[in-house]
């Protein structure tokens, strides 16, 4: 039995903290941590936000992530075209085993914590180089364009194939698909001129193949050019974007205590650090959305077949059965185990490669610049606005 609804809400999104999710997530994940929720589109459906029913269901093969039937939890039109129906080729975060499974073992290969570790020599040149640059042009700067930004950006080019000189146009229309304010034809537009541009780079990499992972997809899989351009899309916008989110997030966060910046850079407490940063922040700040196959029953409540199930990731990686004082930041905690990265067969496939990225940038960021701090009152740092949580410009100085 299904016991009365309490009132039905929409998503909490108004912070009082910028690093912190809505204080209401936190009151809701104490009195229901699985309450009614109320979608944009009058769906009603859950809001998950306790940290052991979120890893739960997200490691419940009876709860899918299929496109055809996710509900965003708040206002998205840009996205609007996407949601509600089947995935787009390639897209295989939208689709349940085994097709999802088809595409996750194609990739696999090619992030694991061995294959990652060996980029780090690169990427820390990358990060070093652009130091480097940011050191002879002065201050201040905008460490969003100058570094958390390039950095992924070059390292995922580089890896799937992409030239980095055609990174103006899939930033752009990368920023475009995951704005909140986009209008549903500029996402459409964005997500044709991003599949049209990897489709046209893999009908060339089918000729003249190279070293890059496109190269070995095309030539080494099964998958037909609208599969691998929907992959590319998908690797190359969400792998830079998450990054940069984090590395632009993180690095404010940091340069607002001393103490905490010197933590990062010391290497006994660096790896340790960027998983606490991870939990903290947690930039997929909507959660991630599920929905039963079947009539489930959930302690003791009933989710029906079909209804929309959003896993906030940031109530839950501040629950205090999992984390003490988990709205403290505690560069010295072992958080690991959080949810940043999702769990289950969903998980993450791009998060060795991120961590690394994380690892590489903030020690050494910190360590050229120990003074690192806001050229602006804090009051013009703007952030959100997008599907992943960051800052759009951070104008630093030091």
């Amino acid at each position: 039995m299904t016991p009365p609804l309490s009132p039905a809400d929409t998503l909490p999104t108004e912070r009082s903290c910028p690093f912190s999710p809505p204080s209401l997530l936190s009151v809701y994940r104490e009195q229901e941590p699985i309450r009614r929720l109320r979608y944009p589109d009058g769906h009603l459906g859950w809001l998950v936000t306790g940290y052991g029913q979120a890893r739960r269901i997200l490691a419940d093969n009876r709860f899918s992530a299929r496109s055809e039937l996710k509900r965003v939890p708040v206002a998205r039109p840009g996205a609007d075209p996407f949601i509600g129906q089947p995935a787009l080729p390639g897209w295989f975060v939208d689709m349940d085993p085994p097709e999802h499974t088809r595409f996750r073992r194609l990739l696999a290969g090619q992030f694991t914590v061995r294959r990652t570790q060996e980029l780090r020599p690169r990427v820390e040149l990358l990060v070093a180089g652009h130091l480097d640059t940011m050191a002879e042009a002065g201050p201040p700067t905008d460490l969003v364009t100058d570094f958390a930004l390039p950095i992924p950006s070059l390292v995922i080019c580089e890896l799937l194939g992409v030239p980095y000189s055609d990174r103006a146009d899939f930033q752009h229309n990368s920023t475009v698909l995951f704005s909140l304010d986009s209008t549903a034809e500029e996402g459409v537009e964005a997500m044709d001129a991003l599949t049209g541009f990897l489709r046209g780079l893999i009908r060339r990499r089918r000729t003249r193949p190279e070293s890059d992972l496109l190269s070995r997809l095309a030539h080494d899989s099964d998958l037909d050019d609208e599969e691998l351009a929907g992959v590319g899309v998908l690797l190359l916008t969400a792998g830079h974007e998450t990054v940069a989110s984090m590395l632009g997030l993180g690095s404010y966060l940091l340069m607002s205590h001393p103490q905490w910046a010197a933590q990062i850079t010391a290497p006994e407490t660096a790896d340790g650090a960027v998983e606490e940063l991870l939990r903290y922040l947690t930039i997929f700040h909507f959660g991630v959305p599920r929905s039963p196959l079947i009539d489930v029953d959930f302690d003791g409540l009933l989710l029906r077949a079909g209804e929309s199930i959003t896993i906030s990731l940031p109530a839950a990686n501040r629950d205090p059965d999992r984390f003490t004082a988990p709205d403290r930041l505690d560069l010295t905690r072992a958080a690991g185990g959080h949810l940043a990265f999702g769990y289950g067969v969903h998980q993450c496939i791009g998060q060795n490669l991120a961590r690394m990225e994380l690892r590489a940038g903030y020690p050494a960021l910190f360590g050229r610049f120990p003074r690192l701090r806001l050229a602006v009152p804090a009051e013009e740092v703007r952030l959100g606005g997008a599907g992943f949580y960051g800052v759009h410009r951070l104008p630093v100085t030091w």
